[in-house]
């Protein structure tokens, strides 16, 4: 009797786990089939959601869009083997718009973070980047530290929704914050006098400060912050995700991504494209 049950006992565990094995396969394969990665190459179209900042997206002297995150975003394509739409999409409703289905992919300098965590899955950085600060000659003469800037009296101009507010929220908490929802707004205001400083994701502000030396200029030697840059996509997709940390890794370790880095963000090469 004990060896009968010790037969049913096996037989019993051999099917316990021939029926996971199955039923993993089976979600494996519904995963694949509805994941993004499957979409895009049925359709043939990788959608790519971004907004305009310079010099990661900029529409060049013909109207087209051209920059960094659009170099990634062409190279991704390319490399998939699909064309590419390009979608621009405001900076504060990006998320949203991703998590709707606008776009497959946002490819936007996008700065990994917690609460963005909790609504995306995030991609390995591909690059980092820190917030740096200019400040306007006249109203901040003399100020050389952040101290200088953390006072009730002092205007803060930055983008909403972006790292950099977070950056000033954190390092200038007395300070008074004036928000933008684009960030050329916040220079003309920054050189009219009405803030003492613009804080934005560097190379901008020193590209603004060589650009304007009568009336800008940088009180501090380094970046407030050092962030990672990741792509997003909607949630619950390991195929696609596993896909762009794959090519994350091998576009830089043939040194393509810093290659375009040091193309749009240390050398001003491209100017004659936009001016």
């Amino acid at each position: 009797m004990a060896k009968v049950s010790r037969l049913t006992l096996a037989l019993a565990l051999a099917l316990l786990v021939c029926t996971a094995t199955a039923q993993a396969a089976s979600t494996g394969m519904q995963l694949t089939n509805e994941s993004t990665l499957t979409k895009v190459m049925e359709r043939g179209v990788l959608r790519v959601g971004f907004d305009t900042f310079v010099p990661w997206a900029m529409k060049d002297k013909t109207g087209q869009f051209i920059g960094f995150e659009i170099d990634v975003a062409r190279r991704f394509a390319e490399d998939l083997g699909v064309e590419i739409e390009l979608v621009p999409t405001a900076w504060k409703g990006i998320i949203p718009s991703l998590l709707a289905g606008k776009f497959d992919i946002l490819i936007g300098g996008m700065s990994i973070r917690a609460d963005r965590a909790q609504q995306v899955y995030f991609s390995l950085p591909y690059y980092y980047s820190g917030q740096s600060l200019v400040a306007n000659k006249k109203l901040a003469e003399g100020f050389k530290s952040l101290e200088d800037f953390n006072k009730p009296e002092v205007t803060i101009a930055v983008r909403t929704g972006t790292t950099a507010q977070k950056a000033a929220e954190r390092f200038l908490p007395k300070a008074q914050l004036k928000l933008f929802d684009k960030e050329p707004q916040a220079v003309q205001d920054l050189l009219m006098g009405r803030a003492h400083a613009f804080i934005s994701m560097a190379p901008l502000p020193a590209q603004e400060a060589v650009k304007n030396p009568d009336k800008l200029f940088m009180p501090l030697t380094d970046n407030l912050t050092n962030e990672p840059n990741g792509i997003a996509i909607r949630k619950g997709d390991p195929d696609f995700l596993n896909y762009i940390n794959s090519w994350i890794l091998a576009v830089q370790g043939e040194n393509w991504i810093q290659d375009r880095y040091h193309y749009w963000f240390e050398t001003m090469d491209w100017k004659g494209q936009v001016e």
